[in-house]
């Protein structure tokens, strides 16, 4: 899940075929909003009919304000399985089939950008699209801002709360404010004060849980490396979602 600091508002992504129905049901019944894609993890079990799949549900539910993006879709280039070239050119081709699918619907997209995102942008310049959310966001400042460029929003969380994060550290720290969203991945990437070591895990300590409640926790992390107010943070974030994924204002209205 995906959670707006300190509001009654979050954007649930799907990430196979198999979850649509249950992601857009559950933003309803939680009164949130959802994204609907195809995951890069999730490629090697996809079949062509997937995309078909997804090109109906987007058309389907083209007029509900909850869908607010395509999502999550990109591309993985950290599981040695995914870098394998037939793996590798999949994730590429159902990437390239998502992207203009949110062209052609008018959405954002959610993109997962892990170790790849030089090839996350060779495709966007090749495909453009309304911007998004570049999710969990590690990379360069040189990528960092080709994004923006873009139109992207770069997504920050528990990842920053890490002291040895350092590279990670000084991108949220020194990238300008109106790049920035909060997110929590939940229940991934837990917050420093979650995570488990290997020998706590092996001493049966369990990995600490993340959910969207950790968030304003995260913001004063953030707000601290950044030497501003946490209410400077969460006014900041909040203008900068709606950028990204501006379905949300009219959502966000109704909640107030």
């Amino acid at each position: 899940m995906r959670a707006i600091c300190d509001v009654p508002l979050g954007v649930i992504p799907a990430v196979e075929v198999a979850n649509f129905d249950a992601v857009r049901t559950l933003a309803h019944k939680l009164g949130w909003a959802y994204a609907l894609g195809i995951h890069p993890m999730y490629t090697p079990e996809s079949q062509a009919s997937d995309l078909d799949l997804l090109a109906h549900a987007l058309k389907a539910q083209a007029d509900d304000p909850r869908l607010v993006a395509v999502g999550e879709i990109g591309l993985d280039l950290f599981v040695p399985a995914l870098r394998e070239p037939a793996a590798l050119a999949k994730q590429e081709a159902i990437y390239r089939a998502q992207l203009k699918l949110a062209r052609d619907a008018g959405l954002p997209v959610i993109l997962h950008v892990r170790r790849s995102a030089d090839l996350l942008l060779k495709h966007l310049r090749q495909i453009e699209v309304s911007g998004g959310i570049a999710h969990a966001f590690n990379g360069s400042f040189a990528q960092a801002n080709q994004f923006l460029d873009r139109g992207f929003k770069l997504g920050f969380g528990g990842a920053l709360t890490f002291p040895q994060a350092t590279q990670l550290r000084a991108l949220a720290k020194d990238l300008p404010l109106s790049a920035i969203v909060l997110e929590t991945d939940s229940p991934d990437i837990p917050p420093q004060w979650l995570y488990r070591t290997a020998a706590e895990r092996n001493a049966g300590i369990p990995q600490g849980v993340n959910t969207p409640s950790q968030l304003p926790r995260i913001a004063e992390t953030l707000a601290e490396l950044r030497g501003i107010s946490t209410e400077e943070l969460q006014a900041a974030n909040w203008h900068n979602t709606m950028q990204a994924l501006p379905k949300l204002k009219a959502l966000a209205a109704a909640t107030a």
